[in-house]
């Protein structure tokens, strides 16, 4: 499949006359063309025709970037350097936003492109009617090739292309080979809702290699499950299971946008109990509607594009609320897919909120039971998907998966069901619940419904195993895993809040986002400015840009692990607070009470805080500095001794000071 609309030799290009090269591109071209494109092009082709003349390699124009549902305007391979060039014809300045989105195109290709990975990159950003200025050309500190965003004018761009020619002497590039190099992108969770939410494949924008089962796969063997549930008139139900970052939500909104055929009545919902990710998701999605419709100059309100989303993205509570209307009349959705599943409540929990806020006094269900029953109320069939996490339970009440086997066993015998091979594992708590359906005629298990391999950090897939092991207190494993994690993944330890900022804004390029990430128990971080009170707008957190306080990037607000959960930062700060401490006898479990700390004894809220921990140390996709305060023995709430051991514990394992 071609990722450029025009692609040829510089050579041959010269000899091409610009309406030739022109019409090429819009044949290529999917969307109604604007006579500002068609300017454009026919500028950007004039420009590169003569400056190009004593260059030998290759050009690719309008160069798709999926994960971001957009286009490099022009991608020249010359000698040893992939040029990344984007044209703002017309401009006289340039703008923050025009040199981090050139920035973002660069970081897109050398991450994610694997024949892009060791040569240099340059991106350069043109704005056409720009006064010349002297040009500084110098390479990121990360030693990876790639440079510094250049600015140019039309006039300049053929000497700055010589001097990075010559700044980057390298291992020429073979152009045949890089043009075979896959393209295995790890987008986070917005960027992909984005891409699929616009009609892009799953295959587009995941990787597809041999270390990881695809998600292709995943998603094709739910969706086999839905067919044949159609055509037979069945219900099922399915356990998906994934580490952390594997990719869970993205195969749920995977699903949920592919089956939906307005025409045959088929109708697809991804639910989650997850307030904040369910409203970024909505935010994101209708944001980028209505920028998409703008640039087609077509105008579509916030409003009515909210809507349209609110359609197949919704609170998993709101959902259930909607059914609880008629208990005879089945929702209008056939496929349910719902991400964490194994947050929902328990039965106590859900018959204390029914009779508290629904006034219904004699709830018997558990949320598990109440929803699958919804479902169920199909005369003909119906498909639910549970999206399971591994130690993720963080709230009091929710029931963890074994509850919904549960509920399949009392009430509803004829579902057939099917079962990720890993379920049975500890971190899924199914227990002893999943040798009460061995008996059962209708269960399969199936090896595709389990997702391995973490996709979150696309720099080191054995996060997760590190912080699972931290969590264990196996200190040797997490030594071990160390070694594999540091070359690609850096993790760094610090006792100064200061220099870990200072290390986040220098580790991060183009719209890379960080931010300050801490446990919703800690209570004692206010002498360091962070208030887990103080109320934070997770929207404006994860969406907004870094000309906005409310963003994380200002290193103001900060998210606790109800934040984060199902999102990812790419460079994450974790501010370890007394609530959760290291000891020789083992982790230790605190909450802050009136003024001071108490011990935490319930085992089960001893797991919620654990769990919380383990959430925050998962959030970063490239890296992440941890910060356990020095403490104050002036401040009896605040010792040294609360949080001197903890950092010791992070030594022991090996993490690099700062």
């Amino acid at each position: 499949m071609r990722r450029e609309y025009y692609s040829d030799t510089i050579t041959n290009f010269l000899k091409t006359s610009s309406n030739e090269i022109l019409a090429q591109l819009v044949q290529s071209n999917e969307f109604a063309l604007e006579q500002t494109q068609r300017d454009s092009w026919l500028e950007q082709i004039q420009i590169l025709q003569s400056i190009l003349g004593p260059n030998v390699g290759s050009l690719y124009f309008e160069y798709s970037i999926p994960r971001m549902g957009k286009r490099i305007d022009v991608v020249l391979l010359i000698e040893s350097v992939i040029f990344v060039l984007e044209f703002k014809v017309g401009e006289k300045e340039f703008p923050a936003y025009a040199i981090e989105q050139v920035w973002d195109y660069a970081l897109d290709l050398k991450n994610f492109h694997e024949t892009s990975h060791e040569h240099f990159i340059a991106p350069v950003l043109i704005a056409t009617k720009a006064k010349s200025q002297a040009t500084t050309i110098s390479a990121t500190p990360h030693n990876d090739k790639l440079l510094f965003p250049i600015k140019s004018d039309a006039a300049l761009l053929g000497q700055i292309i010589a001097d990075v020619l010559i700044f980057a002497d390298d291992e020429k590039i073979v152009t045949t080979v890089w043009e075979k190099g896959r393209y295995q992108p790890t987008p986070t969770i917005i960027e992909a809702a984005k891409a699929l939410y616009n009609g892009h494949s799953v295959s587009e924008i995941s990787r597809s290699d041999a270390s990881a089962i695809n998600l292709s796969k995943t998603s094709d063997v739910i969706s086999e499950i839905i067919h044949t549930s159609r055509a037979q008139s069945q219900k099922a139900i399915c356990f998906v299971t994934g580490v952390p970052g594997a990719g869970k939500t993205l195969v749920g909104l995977n699903i949920a946008t592919k089956h939906v055929d307005k025409d045959n009545e088929l109708y697809s919902v991804f639910l989650s109990g997850n307030g904040p990710l369910v409203a970024i998701l909505r935010e994101a999605l209708a944001r980028d509607k209505v920028n998409r419709e703008k640039e087609l100059g077509r105008k579509v309100k916030k409003g009515a594009a909210l809507s349209e989303v609110k359609a197949f993205i919704q609170n998993v509570h709101h959902f259930r609320d909607e059914c609880l209307v008629d208990f005879s009349k089945p929702p209008i959705e056939h496929v349910a897919l719902f991400d964490e599943a194994q947050r929902a409540w328990d039965l106590e929990q859900t018959a204390s909120f029914m009779r508290r806020k629904k006034n219904k006094p004699n709830f018997e269900q558990s949320e598990p039971e109440f929803l699958i029953s919804c479902l169920n109320r199909h005369p003909d069939w119906a498909v639910v998907v549970c999206l399971v996490g591994g130690g993720q339970e963080i709230n009091t009440g929710e029931a963890g998966i074994s509850e919904w086997i549960s509920a399949l066993n009392r009430s509803f015998p004829d579902w057939h069901i099917y079962i990720s091979s890993r379920l049975s594992d500890s971190e899924y708590s199914a227990g002893n619940i999943l040798d009460e359906i061995k008996n059962r005629a209708s269960v399969t298990t199936k090896d595709e419904l389990h997702l391995a391999v973490s996709m979150r950090s696309f720099r080191a897939e054995n996060v997760s195993l590190l912080v699972k092991q931290m969590l264990d207190l196996d200190t040797l494993g997490a030594q071990n895993t160390l070694t594999q994690v540091r070359e690609k993944y850096p993790i760094v330890v610090t006792r100064d809040l200061a220099k870990a900022k200072k290390w986040l804004k220098e580790q991060a390029r183009g719209s890379e986002r960080y931010g300050i990430i801490v446990s919703s128990q800690a209570e004692r971080l206010k002498p360091h400015a962070i208030d887990v009170k103080s109320p934070m707008d997770p929207i404006h957190w994860f969406l907004d840009g870094k000309d906005d306080v409310r963003s994380s990037y200002f290193l103001e607000d900060v998210a606790t692990e109800f934040d984060v959960q199902g999102l990812e930062l790419d460079w994450a700060c974790v501010t370890w607070d007394a609530d959760f401490r290291y000891a020789k006898q083992g982790w230790e479990h605190w909450s802050f009470v009136g003024s001071k700390w108490n011990r935490i004894r319930k085992q089960e809220r001893q797991g919620y805080l654990k769990n919380a921990y383990r959430v925050l140390l998962t959030r970063a996709r490239q890296g992440m500095v941890i910060v356990v305060p020095c403490g104050d023995d002036k401040d009896m709430t605040r010792k040294h001794e609360f949080y001197d051991d903890t950092f010791e514990f992070l030594l022991k394992i090996g993490f690099q000071v700062i």
